[in-house]
């Protein structure tokens, strides 16, 4: 199927050339049609805490401009995840709640599942993926780095590993996941919703500069661009690679901001 765009090189040129005393814009999307509301709006990271003494970690400049700069994603449901390997050697996921589960079996299984185990960098530690709807978009150059939740402490640690990740939002956005290497096997993942999944931590080209969140939509350009360079990773390994490709086909702007009907 041909699919044809027209990139306005003038946008290219203003994307290089930010203005330095705004900050960067970047656009939030839940790409979800149905129960698209058990997804939680991004939140920004708070340093705050109950010592207002002036010596305060609190009023630490440096702990207040990491945070200023990461946004929470959480967990949209509860997670009770056993692993086990069949009598024939396969990996499998259990759903430890099963009937008790708030969360259908067949929904779950279209949104977690396990990686080809030849897919793993360990043979011992399985690799399991939480697909999400949140897409993130900037119309200047952006990184996005999707980080575990370091702020956050937890009584009960997971039994592995987030990995983590960096890209660039404005040449090459897509739907993030969590995506969880399991060290301890014989532990089960237990997350609740409204826990913390992972931080969004935004890279522009000026360090200095900030950083603001605004809820966007999907257009008919946005979804066009975000087909046209989905499908990448199955046939190149090193998408990375295509970024000059992808940025001349991107449309003008990916960013329309939602408009609520009190707003009109």
């Amino acid at each position: 199927m041909h699919m044809e765009f027209h990139v306005d090189r003038n946008v290219v040129d203003r994307r290089d050339t930010p203005d330095a005393d705004e900050p960067a814009k970047v656009g939030w999307i839940i790409d979800q049609e149905h129960a698209g509301v058990i997804f939680d709006p991004p939140r920004r990271l708070r340093s705050g805490g109950a010592n207002d003494h002036a010596k305060s970690a609190v009023r630490c400049p440096a702990i207040r401009d990491l945070s200023s700069r990461h946004w929470v994603v959480s967990a949209p449901f509860d997670l009770d995840i056993g692993f086990h390997r069949t009598s024939g050697g396969g990996a499998t996921l259990v759903n430890r709640k099963g009937d008790r589960s708030a969360v259908r079996t067949s929904v779950l299984d279209d949104m977690l599942h396990l990686v080809d185990e030849n897919e793993w960098r360990f043979p011992d530690r399985p690799l399991l993926q939480l697909s999400l709807p949140y897409l993130f978009v900037a119309d200047e150059s952006v990184h996005l780095s999707q980080v575990p939740p370091f702020a956050h402490y937890s009584a009960t640690a997971l039994p592995g590993i987030m990995l983590a990740g960096r890209f660039p939002i404005d040449v090459w956005p897509r739907p993030l996941m969590w995506a969880f290497e399991w060290h301890d096997t014989d532990t089960d993942i237990h997350i609740s919703r409204g826990d913390p999944l992972f931080y969004c931590g935004f890279e522009c080209s000026a360090p200095d500069r900030g950083v603001e969140l605004v809820e966007a939509q999907m257009t008919p350009e946005l979804r066009r661009y975000l087909d046209h360079i989905s499908g990448a990773v199955n046939f190149v390994s090193k998408t990375f690679d295509l970024f000059e490709a992808a940025e001349r086909v991107r449309p003008p702007s990916l960013i329309e901001p939602v408009r609520r009907t009190s707003e009109k």
